[in-house]
């Protein structure tokens, strides 16, 4: 619905996201006004949409969707207008000395002859000139967001659009709208192209066109993981979005040369098909395959020490024996430029790293441990006994200077004389980059992880690719060591990852299978699991427990099993609520960031009482609100890495609810139980290795649910979805010193 009225009073308002709760005159009674309100101040008159709602401990309030700034026109309005700290200087005798000078005419002056403001006593020019800008300011935000709203854009969407281009924001939109789908966070091609067809853009047009090619490559990379697309299938795509006809398949093909010429793609013949790919992929791809043919080269041959004596007392001193391939395993790291070490659960890569470890701290090396996320870096100091890091925190990641950008590089290289890094399978094209970018040529490189995991989440599938080229000595573990003779979780990890049906003993101690009926009688399952019998039989707290889904839809999707264990786990009752989308946060509730933040300011207790600052948050890091507050709607959070965040209304499409979680999320994770919904669902979603994946998240306790019928279709469906990537080609090119 819509109302009309005006401001009486600001209660509270967040500069930084807009977030505003207001007094408002309307129908002759003072409402409370709650929501992104920018810039608003006394006097004015909004037009609000929205609807009335009741807060438990607030009362009646109007959540306010959209709005929209209706100058005032009464003297007393303008008065009030102009002393509610809207400019700086202008207090309450001030604003009376205008508004009595000027009458009806008071804002036209301020805006278009703000000279005429010296007149007034306590007004010098300057001052009049700087009250002019400030006016201006303000006015030019308001028209900025109404012109974008105007558009179907969202405030919040509005606000961050704004934030990036300031006063040119109406300037850039309608010259290239575009272009907001490279600068601002949230904008697909799909809003762009709604604002480009209201502005009466050219559907034929050369920036339409290109636009469209661009962000076809940015989707595959980001949805699918691929770096490159054959030049045909991303003509064919670009023809779906931009719903063109194959009449217009020589105009898109035209302006890929265009791209190409200007330098956002290259576009070129391999192996009998036309490739494109976005530049910046190219020249990491092919940088990646030169770094490591020349660490591979660096043999160390002056350097090469005979560790066997080294591993002998290892064994003796932790009782171990180590097999023929984990020896080898050892040596190669210690010894080679570059080496692989994987392998599936309980095949002894964390001894394997330990072993490494300890024989280098006997040769007194610089080892750096790191890991892709902060969970998987935290699990690794537990399982090694050393620190590790975060590749990014590796990387002394600079957020000021943009995405991606970090200290250390082949300017300023990591400090070690031997890197490793563990879950490897996590880490895409870009960050392999960088961390490459940051090693010197001496640097030895060790490579852990498990080739048959998911690959990353970002671009690249980097791991199976050095596998597979050939060139980087690989240790293959096979045999299975960490497991208990009651024991069914690494076994039947196993025997799932090989096609096979996994073992179901009802005198299993953590492998658990629970038959299922329809979707939803199922999900009330799962939601009885983790909050009664788990912690029943197992002591479990819900926190111990984490539901591993295929996928966000359905009955046993994450959305739904989300509602369903917040309601149950940690349901509203304190009156402290924020709705964003869909979801609503309590205090308590357990939530996962799900974009990369690299400006996102955190601090971080230490046990020793020191306090830590410094800034990013990742895609995957899952942590625990803190603290809701209830002026500004802002959420603390405070995550497993003991990072504690603030988060504005703006910035809460960041996060989700994290009962349940995607299995893709999972990677690098561990949790002491995992619930696993068995669900129906497309072949190249539903698939063997995704299955895998989650069950080597559990530490203690699996529990599958749902029918054995569509459990034995995962299992038996090994389909792999094909990534576009040229990493492998570029090493071997590299490895034979050519050029593709």
């Amino acid at each position: 619905m819509q109302i009309v009225g005006n401001i009486d009073s600001t209660i509270f308002r967040n500069p930084e996201n807009g977030y505003s709760v207001v007094n408002i005159f309307y129908n002759n009674k003072k409402i409370t006004a709650v929501g992104t309100l920018p810039e608003v101040y006394e006097g004015q008159t909004l037009e609000l949409t929205g609807e009335f709602i009741v807060n438990k401990k607030f009362g009646e309030q109007f959540r306010v969707d959209e709005y929209k700034v209706i100058e005032p026109t009464t003297l007393p309005a303008l008065e009030k207008y102009l002393s509610s700290g809207l400019i700086y200087g202008i207090g309450p005798v001030t604003a009376k000395r205008i508004v009595d000078e000027f009458k009806e005419n008071t804002l036209s002056i301020l805006e278009l002859n703000p000279l005429k403001l010296s007149k007034i006593r306590g007004i010098s020019k300057q001052k009049a000139i700087e009250i002019s800008n400030a006016y201006n300011d303000m006015k030019e935000m308001q028209n900025a967001i109404m012109f974008l709203q105007s558009h179907n854009i969202t405030t919040n969407t509005a606000i961050r659009i704004y934030n990036v281009y300031k006063d040119k924001t109406i300037e850039v939109v309608k010259a290239n709208p575009y272009q907001l789908v490279e600068d601002v966070d949230g904008i697909g091609f799909t809003s762009a192209d709604n604002i480009a067809i209201k502005l009466g853009i050219d559907l034929y047009g050369e920036n339409r066109i290109k636009a469209g090619l661009v962000y076809c490559l940015k989707v595959a990379s980001e949805k699918e993981g691929h770096t490159y697309l054959p030049r045909e299938i991303l003509i064919s795509n670009c023809l779906e979005i931009l719903k063109f006809s194959e009449n217009e398949k020589d105009l898109v093909n035209k302006c890929t040369e265009y791209l190409q010429i200007e330098g956002m793609i290259k576009n070129f013949p391999f192996k009998g098909e036309d490739v494109c790919m976005l530049t910046k992929f190219y020249y990491q791809e092919k940088y990646i395959a030169n770094k490591l043919y020349k660490l591979s080269q660096n043999q160390f041959e002056n350097n090469k020490i005979n560790f066997i004596d080294g591993v002998n007392f290892y064994q003796r001193l932790y009782n171990i024996q180590l097999n023929g391939e984990q020896t080898d395993a050892v040596l190669s790291s210690l010894n080679e430029g570059v080496s692989i070490i994987t392998g599936g659960p309980g095949t002894g890569k964390t001894t394997i790293v330990k072993c490494i470890i300890e024989l280098l701290k006997q040769e007194k090396r610089r080892v750096i441990l790191c890991a892709p996320t902060g969970r998987a870096s935290k699990r690794l100091t537990e399982t090694s006994g050393m620190e590790a890091k975060t590749i990014h925190r590796a990387l002394e990641m600079n957020p000021t200077e943009g995405e991606g950008i970090f200290m250390r590089n082949e300017n300023n290289p990591i400090d070690a004389e031997v890197v490793i890094v563990d879950e490897m399978s996590m880490v895409d094209v870009s960050l392999f980059y960088h961390l490459l970018k940051a090693l010197r040529s001496t640097t030895r490189l060790v490579l852990v992880g498990d080739k048959d995991q998911l690959p990353s989440v970002g671009a690249g599938n980097v791991l199976r690719n050095l596998i597979e080229c050939g060139y980087i000595h690989t240790t293959q573990l096979k045999n299975i060591y960490r497991q208990s003779s009651d024991s069914l979780i690494i076994s039947n990890a196993h025997l799932i990852n090989s096609g096979k049906m996994p073992v179901i003993n009802n005198a299993s101690k953590d492998f658990f299978y629970e038959p299922g009926k329809d979707l939803i009688t199922n999900s009330e399952t799962i939601v009885d699991l983790v909050t009664t019998r788990l912690p029943k039989y197992f002591g479990y707290k819900p926190e111990d427990i984490q539901v591993l889904a295929p996928m966000k839809a359905g009955p046993c999707g994450i959305d739904n099993l989300n509602a369903k264990l917040q309601m149950v786990i940690n349901p509203y009752y304190s009156g402290l609520e924020v709705v964003s989308g869909f979801q609503k946060y309590h205090v308590g509730d357990k939530v996962m960031q799900i974009v990369n933040n690299y400006e996102m300011e955190y601090v971080k207790h230490e046990k020793n009482g020191t306090t830590q600052t410094g800034n990013g948050v990742f895609n995957g890091d899952i942590g625990y609100v803190t603290k809701i507050s209830p002026e500004s709607g802002e959420l603390t959070i405070c995550f497993d890495d003991g990072k504690e965040c603030v988060y504005p209304q703006g910035e809460l499409h960041q996060i989700t609810l994290a009962y349940a979680i995607t299995i893709h999320k999972s990677q690098g994770s561990e949790f002491d139980c995992v619930v696993i919904p068995l669900v129906p669902g497309a072949p190249i979603i539903v698939t063997r290795n995704l299955l895998y994946t989650a069950i080597t998240r559990a530490k203690k306790t699996v529990v599958l649910v749902g029918s054995k019928q569509i459990l034995a279709r995962m299992i038996y469906n090994n389909y792999t979805a094909k990534r576009y990537t040229l990493l492998k080609e570029f090493i071997s090119f590299a490895f034979q010193n050519k050029d593709i």
